[in-house]
């Protein structure tokens, strides 16, 4: 009778420790194994929600087995949902792969959900698939108008910088002026015929653009394009629109100026400055940094102080930051050390600075960063670290092993940028203590870190 009891209290404790075995090894599994098992078994209620997952986080650390599976799955299901979701989510990233699921999609489209072929149309665009373009002209000619206006832009998007962008834009000039589309679907044709790049629509975009009897999303549609295509020809329309009546289409053509040089473009940007309509000083500011036009700084200091509109603002301190001469750099610095003018004009003349020169404003931007979380001003102290984070400079190393050791995710996540950007291997201890599951997006980030450094995990 002892012996059975033995018996049997050695299996009721081998039972407990498989339990508890299993437990442990079930726990064990870590994050990527466990978004390779939702994509293979799960529903596409959890797939959805991976994919939100996947969106937030940087495309690059995303595992490549993973990536390779939902390629898989693509090729495969037959759940709108899922297929549609992957469509949209790898459009989004611009990462290949899904080509042949999306051509498929199109040909078999009465048999596919509406959101599907719409998706699958968006993607191939977005990839630049020259494969697609007689499928999508395929489809234009079947006159299926809830794909036209898509396919027009996916056609466009498909046929630019390879050698059947001319032949595009003359299938897209034809279908504008010889089958009479409506006019819901004419903005969408000019806009395609500008992302073929060819300049073969270059005369009858000048037309349109020049055409004050044409409606005014058309001709910014034009307007848009000449810019797209970037042919010096293109230019005089442009200048011909800068005096519209239509204020969205004097600001088009401001910002469609980037491209193009000589003084009549200077002189209209400066110009454009004085115009009531917030949009067009934003595409002054734009074009002005683009082509680094020194004249345009006085402009631009005015409107960083003044301007009563916060977008005018940005814009005119990003460009400031682009034509990075002494004046402009004069200007930033002002802004940046004057503790009574805003904190979002501060923090972004600090990115400004930090992108030009990091070795001369790194300390300075942590000395003030320093400061206002001393006054618990979070969102300067906030705008100051995203600023430091990607300061190209060795003066930042001492900050990035202090937030690795004692920062809060945060403060450690830019701590990992610093250090990939400047290269301090000899962070890679305090990176390695993060690399535990448990510390989720971070240790994946702290993983990739280390990869691209080159260092060992452990």
């Amino acid at each position: 009778m002892k012996q059975v009891h033995a018996v049997l209290v050695f299996f009721s404790l081998f039972n407990l420790h498989g339990f508890l075995f299993g437990v442990e090894i079930g726990s064990a599994k870590s994050e990527e194994d466990k978004r390779m098992d939702t994509v293979r078994y799960g529903t596409e209620t959890e797939i959805a929600a991976l994919i939100q997952t996947l969106k937030g986080e940087n495309a690059e650390l995303m595992d490549k087995n993973l990536e390779a599976e939902l390629i898989a799955v693509s090729q495969n299901t037959r759940n709108q949902n899922i297929l549609t979701g992957l469509l949209g989510f790898f459009a989004d990233r611009t990462k290949s792969g899904l080509e042949d699921r999306a051509l498929r999609a199109i040909e078999e489209r009465d048999d596919e959900a509406h959101p599907t072929v719409l998706a699958a149309i968006n993607y191939l665009g977005k990839v630049n698939a020259v494969e697609a373009v007689p499928h999508l002209e395929a489809l234009l000619d079947a006159n299926e108008e809830r794909y036209m206006d898509a396919a027009f832009r996916a056609l466009g998007r498909a046929a630019k910088g390879n050698a059947a962008s001319d032949q595009t834009a003359d299938y897209l000039i034809d279908f504008f002026s010889n089958r009479n589309p409506p006019d819901q679907n004419r903005r969408e044709i000019v806009i395609a015929i500008g992302e073929t790049g060819s300049k073969a629509g270059i005369e009858l975009l000048s037309d349109i653009a020049g055409n004050p009897d044409e409606r005014p999303a058309v001709r910014t549609a034009a307007v848009e394009a000449l810019s797209k295509i970037g042919d010096e020809t293109g230019l005089n329309p442009i200048l011909g629109t800068l005096s519209a009546e239509d204020p969205n289409l004097r600001s088009s053509a401001v910002a469609a100026l980037g491209p193009f040089s000589g003084k009549a473009v200077d002189d209209a940007i400066l110009e454009s400055f004085r115009d009531s309509y917030y949009r067009t000083r934003i595409a002054a500011s734009k074009a002005s940094g683009e082509r680094q036009l020194a004249a345009a700084v006085p402009y631009l200091r005015y409107r960083a102080e003044y301007d009563e509109v916060p977008t005018v603002k940005d814009e005119a301190i990003k460009a400031l930051g682009a034509i990075n001469n002494a004046d402009s750099k004069a200007v930033l610095d002002d802004l940046f050390s004057n503790r009574k003018i805003s904190d979002r004009v501060r923090m972004l003349s600090a990115e400004m600075l930090i992108s030009n020169d990091a070795g001369m404003y790194a300390e300075r931007v942590i000395a003030e960063m320093e400061d206002a979380q001393k006054r618990n001003q979070k969102a300067l102290y906030s705008g100051f670290l995203k600023a430091v984070s990607a300061a190209k400079t060795g003066k930042v190393e001492d900050l990035a092993r202090r937030f690795l050791n004692t920062g809060g995710v945060i403060e450690k996540s830019y701590a990992l940028d610093m250090t990939l950007t400047n290269e301090f291997r000899t962070l890679a201890p305090e990176i390695r203590l993060l690399l535990d599951d448990k510390n989720g997006s971070l240790a994946r980030k702290a993983k990739a870190t280390l990869e691209k450094l080159g260092m060992p995990a452990s």
